[in-house]
């Protein structure tokens, strides 16, 4: 348990796929989870994404699916992932395909706002591993096309947001029909009472690991705080983007009106961006995505939608246009830069009706974030706003979706050194993504 690299006791065709994506050293949660899974045991794991969570699954799963080989008859998959959002399901989607080069696994991704008919005849085949969110699952369980009492393996992941978005209830409804004899995977960020309890019920005498609770992530970004009159806020952030270096900057908005608002403004100025929230169809939100990873944009603005799971490589800065209400949110919205140890860069805006959020979240991070004054649009009637002055705007009347979240930072490019790269999420879509040798990001 104490080896230095537990990506030896893979078998051959993963150690080859993991070498060939660049990767010699494991993350934390890889160096302890992954023995324990190639022994069978269950597993409770609290961590972060961007800590290398997915790897720790997926490669496990792939040598249990290789080693314990057997036909999958149609609509009955062997393994099932169970995920919130389509953004992360098609991700993990993609870090089995990336990493199951060697081998022969067949899985598919399903969720909802696509047509089902390629999901069904995917079923009908036989598949070993099926990744899907609650809503897809369960409509395509009661039409009779997916049967869950062949799974041996099952993973639920980010069980916390799967209680955010209020999907605890389809969870149990998918967990009643498992086998009882099956080996179960469990992870979340946070670790609330409905949460715990529910890892209670599924798992039985699981290994626990904890990684990386919140405080070690937010500590490698570099915050900043701009005080700013609402009114301001659109042209603040068309000077930063144009001015700071944010080659690739996500916006988090509180309200997906708002998100839209922003890109109009910014678009209008040149500045190539696009939107992603719950309103958007699955297509665009695919497109969106892949323009921004590849570079076609430069910024995307996203409600808390984008917030978890989203892993996108280079992301030079986070910017929270609107400061969420929950505090938690913020430090997941900053979480999508600082990936895998590296450094990030996180923006706030704050204007007085914001100053409650600001201190809520002050108080979480156990840290004053600095102040940039040196803006043009630097608003002090934000900066000594209380009381009344800080009540929180009408939520019609901002902007930005309403969910958890993880986000922004800014100083400018971060430095990433070290010899070598361990596995994490990608660009690519997989669990891992290659840390920067130097350089910026």
């Amino acid at each position: 348990m104490k080896s230095q690299n537990v990506f030896a006791a893979l078998i051959e065709p993963l150690q080859r796929a993991v070498a060939e994506e660049g990767y010699t050293i494991p993350t934390p949660i890889q160096q302890q989870a992954i023995p324990h899974l190639l022994e069978g045991r269950d597993l409770l794991g609290c961590a972060q994404t961007g800590t290398g969570k997915t790897a720790a699954f997926t490669l496990p799963l792939l040598q249990e699916m290789t080693e314990t080989k057997r036909t999958a008859p149609g609509g009955r998959p062997r393994a099932l992932i169970l995920t919130p959002t389509r953004e992360l399901a098609a991700q993990i989607g993609d870090s089995i395909k990336t990493y199951g080069r060697h081998v022969k696994v067949s899985h598919t991704v399903i969720f909802g706002g696509v047509g089902q008919n390629p999901q069904v005849q995917a079923m009908r085949r036989g598949l070993d591993v099926v990744v899907a969110t609650p809503g897809r699952l369960l409509d395509l369980m009661q039409q009779g096309h997916i049967h869950l009492d062949q799974i041996e393996l099952f993973i639920l992941d980010e069980a916390d947001r799967m209680l955010d978005m209020g999907f605890i209830p389809s969870v149990r409804k998918v967990i009643a029909k498992l086998p009882k004899k099956r080996h179960s995977l469990f992870f979340s960020a946070t670790m609330p009472p409905v949460v715990a309890s529910l890892a209670k019920e599924l798992l039985h005498d699981p290994v626990q690991i904890t990684i990386d609770p919140g405080q070690p992530t937010v500590e490698r970004i570099a915050q900043k705080l701009m005080f700013v009159d609402k009114e301001n806020k659109d042209e603040l952030l068309i000077d930063l983007i144009t001015d700071h270096n944010m080659d690739k900057v996500i916006v988090f908005t509180r309200t997906k009106h708002g998100a839209d608002k922003v890109v109009r403004q910014l678009v209008q100025a040149g500045i190539t961006a696009a939107a992603i929230h719950g309103n958007k169809s699955q297509n665009a939100r695919t497109t969106a995505l892949h323009n921004f990873k590849t570079g076609k944009l430069r910024a995307m603005v996203a409600t808390d939608i984008a917030a978890r799971g989203l892993d996108v490589d280079g992301i030079t800065h986070v910017v929270n246009y609107d400061l969420p209400e929950e505090p938690e949110t913020y430090v997941h919205r900053i979480g999508r830069t600082a990936r895998a140890g590296m450094d990030g860069d996180a923006v706030a805006f704050c204007s007085a009706r914001e100053r409650d959020f600001l201190r809520d979240i002050e108080k979480l991070i156990r840290k004053t974030v600095p102040v940039d004054k040196t803006h043009k649009y630097h608003s002090e009637t934000a900066r000594l706003a209380t009381g009344t002055d800080a009540r929180p705007e009408p939520k019609g009347r901002q902007g930005g979706g309403h969910r958890r979240s993880s986000g922004p930072s800014s100083r400018g490019p971060s430095h990433g050194g070290g010899q070598h790269r361990s596995p994490r999420p990608t660009h690519k879509g997989g669990s891992f993504s290659p840390s920067r040798r130097s350089g910026s990001r």
